[in-house]
């Protein structure tokens, strides 16, 4: 039998990448750029659909890729309704709420289920899947309640790396997933601290929305009082707060840069501003690790740190300096998103793990 052939697709906001893999092995993988000219021609990301799905097509041929030989094809996930974490074929109620999401969000990640879908569809017997969406939610109940009954805590994070990461570490125990208690930061542009209890999610930060950690990008959990008299002062619209919660929050507002490796060149420098700075970053993700740590009630059998991040030793020392006395420390510098969505493909097309259906 011959081996299986997989597609990743993960579509950004400017670009779109794409990979294949033959069984484990990375045979192909291209970052195709979009300009603003060239996206300035669509009204809204819904209609990117075609060009984006030719480009691909485009580059799978020029590279000798033959896609009639794919068994499946695995996009990012989208902004679907909140879901269990784990692989989920492409269905109409799925792609319906990924078009929905289009034009509510314009999040050009549900480009991915319903590329790979229309993909699959003129390929017999390949199968198009999403894993691992970032509206992954398995919180525990308890974990959920956030002190007012308008406002209900909810999960949107890094539930792909995260788990990925997850799964590395426990084979390197030689362990399964679901049989051991993992934390997971996942540190990058956003930062998530998840408490994983034997393969679930329990408990997370809502890391677009205004929890946890401040990040190169984002400000993380606010004073809730002074951002509620922020907004009524008259000052600032309704899309400035939410710039100044994710996209202009955190480092960028601090010291003017998202850039990491400006702001260690910074730190080596002397800088007093930059170097308290990332101490209070380094500070507070020890901190959101220590909180999940009581979130799994100190059973913790590894501490795990992945993303861009993780690639700064000075800012994972910081870390580890706080968090080494509660349980090991690993590090998994950067992210694969692409390998991740191949092998949760892998893993379905082998029985691996469950397909899971889609409802609204």
């Amino acid at each position: 039998m011959s081996n299986k052939l997989i597609l990743s697709i993960n579509p950004g906001s400017t670009s779109t990448k794409i990979a294949v893999y033959e069984e484990t092995r990375k045979i192909f993988a291209k970052n195709l750029n979009h300009s603003v000219e060239e996206l300035g021609a669509f009204a809204d990301m819904a209609d990117q659909f075609h060009f984006r799905k030719d480009i691909i097509l485009k580059e799978l041929k020029e590279a000798g890729i033959d896609i009639r030989k794919l068994n499946a094809i695995v996009g990012r996930g989208g902004w679907l309704k909140p879901v269990r974490a784990g692989v989920y074929g492409v269905n109409d109620a799925m792609k319906e709420r990924l078009r929905y999401g289009i034009q509510q969000t314009q999040h050009a990640s549900n480009l991915g289920g319903l590329i790979a879908d229309d993909i699959a569809a003129g390929i017999p017997g390949a199968r198009a899947f999403i894993a691992d969406p970032p509206v992954v939610d398995e919180m525990d109940d308890v974990a959920r309640i956030s002190g007012h009954p308008l406002f209900q805590r909810r999960a949107l994070f890094h539930p792909l790396n995260q788990r990925a990461v997850a799964r590395r570490h426990a084979a390197s125990l030689g362990k399964k997933y679901d049989e051991i208690n993992l934390i997971v930061a996942h540190m990058g542009g956003g930062i998530s601290v998840g408490a994983h209890r034997r393969g679930r999610i329990v408990d997370v930060n809502n890391a677009l929305d205004g929890e946890g950690p401040f990040t190169p990008e984002r400000s993380g959990g606010l004073p809730a009082a002074d951002v509620a008299k922020l907004c009524f002062s008259g000052d600032y619209t309704l899309h400035d707060i939410k710039k100044m919660i994710a996209g202009k929050g955190g480092c960028v507002a601090y010291l003017g840069t998202t850039d990491n490796r400006e702001i260690e060149a910074r730190v080596a420098a002397g800088d007093k501003q930059a170097t308290l700075i990332e101490n209070a970053m380094a500070y507070q993700v020890a901190k959101e690790i220590g909180a999940m740590y009581t979130a799994l009630a100190g059973d913790v059998d590894a501490i795990v740190l992945t993303g861009g991040l993780a690639y700064n030793r000075p800012f994972i020392k910081k870390i580890t300096g706080r968090i080494e006395k509660l349980a090991p420390v690993a590090v998994y510098p950067g992210e694969d998103e692409m390998e991740a969505l191949a092998m949760n493909g892998l893993m379905a097309l082998n029985g691996e793990t469950d397909v899971l259906e889609y409802t609204n």
